[in-house]
């Protein structure tokens, strides 16, 4: 059976890159605008990660070269930003998100900042997933959750599944946290990296384990 290593990450406080800092203050007036907009008709569960500390662990991992290969995959990117810091630090970067209005906004900002990356609207709850979605039900349903596999998965238009990436991003929802942890588990290749951020506790790395 698959099983998740934690790996113990040590980020130092480094200064960014004044190409990351000026992509971060970009997509800091973009994501007030948005929620302005959007304000009577909020997105769902829209809650930016710290992109400063994704940056940090980020480019420790491509530091070290702790990811198997150079594919990336953000299961639910929002805004865009730490799929871009992924393409900026060398991977092949791609988000997954469900809101078109947000897919929409990060092509803008790849675009205006000319950074690669790759961005689809869809779940990134592959087929198959419903056994998993189904087996953490009494604990999904406890809180809100986001984790929705109510329209297509977005893997048939990318062409790739989950076990084709290295190194996969994801911020779950309070409630959600052992639904990825079981979908990684379960649909990613073996020697692939979950990086999660867990908001005030910050970021964990995990690697898949036979």
């Amino acid at each position: 059976m698959s099983r998740l290593i934690e790996i113990d990450l040590d980020v130092p406080a480094t200064p960014l890159p004044r190409r990351v800092k000026d992509l971060l203050d970009d997509a800091d007036d973009r994501i007030e605008r948005f929620h302005h907009r959007r304000r009577d008709n909020p997105a769902p569960a829209f809650v930016p990660s710290d992109f400063v500390e994704s940056y940090r662990a980020l480019s420790k991992v491509a530091e070290l070269s702790l990811a198997p290969g150079g594919r990336f995959l953000e299961w639910g990117s929002g805004i865009g930003v730490v799929t871009l810091q992924a393409s900026l630090l060398g991977f092949d970067a791609i988000g997954i998100e469900i809101e078109e209005d947000l897919v929409d906004e990060a092509n803008s900002l790849s675009e205006d900042h000319g950074i690669e990356a790759e961005f689809l609207c869809g779940s990134f709850v592959p087929d198959g997933g419903d056994d998993v979605l189904e087996a953490n039900a009494y604990n999904l349903s406890r809180t809100i959750t986001w984790l929705r596999n109510d329209v297509a998965s977005a893997y048939d238009d990318l062409g790739l599944e989950p076990d084709d990436f290295d190194l996969i991003f994801a911020y779950p929802w309070p409630g959600e946290e052992d639904t990825v942890f079981d979908l990684f588990a379960e649909f990613a290749s073996v020697g692939a990296l979950l990086m999660t951020h867990h908001g005030e506790e910050g970021m964990r790395l995990q690697r898949k384990r036979r």
